[in-house]
């Protein structure tokens, strides 16, 4: 659970939340930790199917927006800026929290992965953030944060989590570019990884099971991340107290990434 805010750190924020499919997201506990702070939210959702899952969420958001977004569909990424631009002129914090792999890439070696697989998993999981970072760019005229999710086996070999280690691999060095890039203007870019959390992105990895009791096992906690968990330390780092902070990785998964 959230916990009680007695002060709404983020009111007056304004952030778009990408990649909420359903109440188990960590894209969700990010969505209510903001909005427990205080910050006025956009969401939006993947299609047609996905929205009767959204909808509902959304509306305990209190979100103004909520639009479709498939990354793969001609100009809707635009359109959900578009809006942001004519309804409220300016953007505070931007959570992308999409990636996709075609399954045969997902589950076969990265030696053998094809072209086709290759290019659609890292346009999904990673260009995607860096278009969004360059539509969201002109409405950060006062500075914001970017923030992406990203995975301990960007940097490990982890079993079965083959070529998305890989794009998890250049989106987390997109993210010290992009810091560099962005920092004069007071944007600041951040990765997230959080320890193994049963998602529904997570269930197209084989043995996700045995990988969770490791990471409970393992990690110094002893204690598996949470959506909230996630959620309220991503929130953190959209406020102003954090503004020194950019370009950063940052685990969230009890000490998990520092055991050998």
């Amino acid at each position: 659970m959230i916990p009680a805010v007695k002060a709404k750190l983020l009111e007056g924020k304004r952030g778009l939340i990408v990649g909420i499919a359903n109440e188990n997201s960590i894209a969700w506990g990010c969505a209510k930790a903001f909005r427990a702070f205080g910050a006025d939210l956009a969401v939006t959702y993947l299609n047609d199917k996905a929205k009767k899952y959204v909808e509902p969420l959304a509306r305990e958001l209190e979100a103004p927006i909520m639009m479709p977004l498939d990354v793969n569909a001609p100009g809707q990424m635009e359109a959900v800026f578009e809006r942001i631009t004519k309804e409220w002129g300016k953007l505070d914090f931007l959570v992308h929290s999409i990636a996709f792999s075609p399954k045969d890439a997902l589950q076969g070696r990265v030696v053998d992965v094809s072209r086709e697989g290759f290019l659609t998993t890292m346009d999904v999981s990673c260009w995607t953030f860096i278009r969004m970072a360059h539509l969201a760019e002109p409405l950060m005229r006062k500075g914001g944060t970017l923030f992406t999710m990203t995975y301990y086996g960007s940097q490990m070999v982890v079993k079965n989590y083959n070529i998305m280690g890989v794009a998890k691999a250049a989106l987390e060095a997109a993210v010290r570019y992009m810091a560099a890039e962005l920092g004069p203007k007071g944007i600041r870019v951040h990765a997230i990884s959080p320890g193994p959390l049963a998602t529904r992105a997570a269930s197209g990895i084989p043995e996700f099971d045995a990988l969770l009791d490791k990471a409970k096992a393992k990690a110094p906690a002893r204690s598996l991340v949470s959506i909230d968990d996630v959620g309220v330390a991503t929130a953190f780092l959209a406020h102003d107290a954090a503004r020194l902070i950019t370009g950063e990785t940052l685990y969230i998964d009890g000490g998990y990434h520092i055991i050998d």
